[in-house]
């Protein structure tokens, strides 16, 4: 069941945000207020469940895979795969 919702979560960050949310305490335990999570959500969806997994499973001790993750989850989000080509 993980790998599933790790696979729908690389293809619908946001859908499985959603799910997490309402079913589970999944933001809660990681965040003080809903502010965070709501930019997350609009933002940086990848970089927020990155986020969340890290504090989650591995109790927020950031060691060099969860670093080199969180710099892959923010380079999706941003959009820096898709590079800079020109279109003319």
């Amino acid at each position: 069941m993980p790998l599933l919702v790790l696979l729908l979560g690389l293809i619908a960050p946001r859908l499985v945000m959603i799910v997490l949310w309402l079913f589970t305490g999944w933001f809660t335990n990681v965040f003080d207020t809903f502010v965070i999570p709501v930019l997350g959500f609009i933002f940086l969806p990848y970089t927020l469940l990155w986020y969340s997994v890290v504090q989650n499973y591995w109790g927020g001790i950031w060691g060099f895979w969860q670093i080199a993750f969180m710099l892959l989850a923010l380079a999706l989000d941003l959009g820096i795969p898709a590079g800079s080509r020109r279109h003319e």
